[in-house]
């Protein structure tokens, strides 16, 4: 009858010691050349978590030649955090906001460090430990696996690296619990379970290092899609937006050209305002594909700083005071309190200039826009309000979509790209924040945004 042949426990040691050695290289090797500045990211999280399991290995492999404390409690310390890299890459690749989540892995991570330093500490026997050690490193797992069940985005490899990390936890599970059931005095003992154990979490352990890989590069080839796309609509959009502008241009200088002896004072004063105009709609155009592209290629740089939003309001308000003046709208601005945030001041001017400029644009005559402050928890929400034409239900979700044309004409038949708006998106989302629009056609729009509040230490 077929027996199951106990493993050496130097011998899984040092299976683990090469498999995350050479994972190491691995991960280090394709960062360097091929991974792009946003898998470069989550890599090193995953490569610096492979090198601590390397470094415990070593250490766990010296045991008895060096002593206990850098052994037992440094070594198991470091698998603790060596999961916790290894879970917060896991988590910005099957998340798509993931920051927020980073700090309950380090939380879990420190917690499980305390319980078991403190049970060496009190002299907690070998099964003892091997169980704490077994239940922390399963605590440190089960958030991104819980994550992931309640996203909405999935795909095969994300599903086969999960489900990799499913068996992972399960086995470590089982094992906790046959150590309590059964309790040795041995790490890893020549037992046959145990050996089964050790040899099926090592083979998990290297399928879930392909897992991460093809999932690293799906995500790679999902954006380099969205900017192929991306680059078609742009094009798209400086072929059918600035051909407009810029044609209308063309007709006038050509009519003046033409026949300006033929018109009056006020009809050439007419005709330069309308060419005025549509220079204004171009340079506009322009400089928002600039930035738009400029975002694209990274060549814009996320600078935050400490800021008084009122003073930026004030400011921007000031300079959208002649486009205000011209359709008699009156601009104000509500905030009971300064508000500091930490933000990149260009990027939020950017906001606010769109944001303003597109209220103005859409409101009638002798009208309002209203721009108000107010704190939420961490952050601080500004609300810009008109009491304009509103936007329409049909196109509310299609208003910060780079593959949704929006047309909508001003109250004056002014004309927009919808760039503004895209930019606003961009912005805000480095910003780490929100941008959404509550409106009712007839009755007017109010465009939000949140931003980060600014702590002091």
């Amino acid at each position: 009858m077929f027996e199951l042949a106990p493993v050496d426990p130097k011998t899984i040691f040092l299976l683990y010691f090469w498999g995350n050695f050479f994972t190491c290289i691995l991960i280090f090797s394709y960062s360097f050349s091929y991974a792009t500045s946003d898998n470069r990211k989550t890599l090193k999280w995953y490569g610096l978590g492979k090198l601590l399991l390397t470094v415990a290995w070593i250490f766990a492999l010296l045991r008895n030649i060096i002593s206990d404390f850098v052994s037992i409690n440094i070594a198991n310390s470091m698998i603790f955090f060596a999961c916790c890299f290894e879970t917060i890459a896991m988590l910005s690749l099957i998340k798509t906001n993931a920051k927020k989540h980073f700090n309950l892995q380090i939380g879990i991570t420190v917690v499980a460090i305390i319980i078991f330093n403190l049970a060496t500490l009190l002299e907690a026997t070998m099964n003892t430990r091997v169980i704490i050690g077994g239940v922390g490193i399963f605590a440190i797992y089960l958030p991104p696996t819980i994550t992931y069940f309640a996203e909405k985005t999935k795909s095969f490899f994300k599903t086969f690296y999960v489900f990799c990390y499913i068996g992972f936890e399960v086995l470590i599970l089982i094992r906790s619990i046959y150590r309590y059931q059964n309790p040795q005095n041995q790490i890893i003992s020549t037992d046959p379970l145990d050996g089964l154990y050790s040899i099926s979490l090592f083979m998990l352990s290297l399928i879930g290092i392909v897992g991460f890989l093809l999932l690293v590069k799906e995500k790679q080839d999902l954006k380099i899609q969205k900017l192929l796309s991306d680059k078609n609509q742009f094009f798209s959009i400086i072929s059918h937006d600035l051909r407009g502008p810029l044609g209308s241009a063309v007709s006038l200088s050509e009519i003046l050209v033409e026949n300006i002896e033929d018109y009056s004072r006020d009809e050439i004063k007419e005709v330069s305002e309308t060419l005025h105009d549509s220079n204004k709609n171009i340079y506009k155009l322009l400089e928002n594909l600039l930035e738009w592209s400029q975002m694209q290629t990274g060549m814009i740089l996320f600078r935050p700083q400490n800021l008084e939003l009122n003073a930026l309001i004030k400011e921007n308000i000031e300079l959208s005071k002649n486009a205000a003046l011209n359709k008699n709208i009156n601009l104000v601005f509500e905030s009971t309190e300064i508000i500091e945030v930490e933000a990149d001041k260009n990027m939020i001017d950017t906001i606010l200039r769109n944001l303003l400029s597109n209220a103005i644009k859409f409101t009638d005559k002798k009208g309002e826009v209203v721009v108000t402050l107010t704190k939420r928890k961490q952050k601080v929400e500004i609300a810009i309000s008109d009491n304009g034409i509103g936007v329409p239900d049909s196109i509310k979700e299609r208003l910060f979509k780079i593959n949704r044309k929006v047309m909508q004409k001003g109250t004056e038949n002014e004309t927009g790209s919808g760039l503004g708006l895209l930019l606003c998106n961009e912005f805000v989302n480095i910003h780490q924040g929100k941008i959404w629009v509550e409106s009712e056609p007839g009755k007017g729009s109010t465009f939000k945004f949140t931003l980060p509040l600014f702590t002091s230490l």
